[in-house]
């Protein structure tokens, strides 16, 4: 088994390589494609979390063998790195590899990564995947689960991770995919000052009331406002760019 793997399509968009570590996860996002990808069923997917079989032995050998040094690495594909309510330490011993091997970490996550913080330095970054701002009073917005994620920790939650991570050092980023409605931009002018990049993409493969060119115009011309670096995922660019 060779885990560390390039990325084809839209998956290259995000980096040289990428690793998926686990075989599910439990967070429930009703618009996941892995079960579809990986051909499982949704159910076992999200109730079957664990590591893949000797995943950590396998990079080891990997980084050895392809000499694969200097690159920057995704976490994760079809798994997140952190599964809420499960033990990450596999996720711990392939950072320390990648990195002992001069390989560069970004991961992207709806958990808690703060435990491998001390792991990670500048080159290094730790993202955060958000759908929607929506709270639900008077819930705390920490406690608040959302219910595009039913399992994953709060949204705000996740921000506050990521602003533990930039006092650590460590780049920060925003994954704003896939948008399920237009309330996530209001967040990211609350917290430009959290990240160093946001990633922007539109809902795929499910019905949205969104005007797609609208919201990326509007979501581009924020960002230029604010001096925020982005990025347009390349299915919102080209919703953005048919003629009216």
């Amino acid at each position: 088994m060779k885990p560390i793997y390039e990325p084809k399509g839209k998956a290259k968009e995000y980096g040289d390589y990428a690793i998926n570590i686990y075989t599910g996860c439990p967070h429930r996002c009703f618009y996941c494609f892995a079960p579809n990808v990986l051909h499982r069923d949704r159910e076992t997917f999200h109730n079957h979390v664990e590591p893949r079989p000797y995943i950590v032995e396998a990079v080891k050998d990997q980084l050895e063998h392809d000499q694969i040094n200097g690159k920057l690495i995704h976490l994760c594909f079809t798994c997140d790195p952190y599964p809420t309510g499960y033990d990450s330490t596999p996720t711990r011993e392939i950072i320390k590899l990648l990195k002992a091997h001069g390989n560069h970490v970004q991961i992207l996550t709806k958990g808690d990564g703060s435990r491998d913080f001390d792991l990670l330095d500048e080159e290094d970054s730790y993202g955060v995947s958000v759908s929607s701002f929506k709270t639900m009073e008077p819930v705390s917005v920490y406690a608040y689960r959302s219910p595009y994620e039913k399992q994953a920790i709060a949204p705000y939650a996740r921000i506050a991770m990521a602003e533990e991570a930039k006092r650590a050092g460590i780049k920060t980023w925003i994954s704003l995919e896939p948008v399920v409605d237009e309330d996530v931009l209001k967040g990211v002018a609350c917290f430009s000052n959290t990240f160093d990049k946001v990633k922007i993409g539109k809902l795929n493969y499910f019905p949205s009331d969104i005007n797609w060119s609208a919201f990326g115009l509007k979501a581009e011309e924020m960002c230029k406002t604010l001096g925020i670096d982005y990025y347009i995922k390349e299915s919102l660019r080209a919703e953005m760019e048919v003629q009216p």
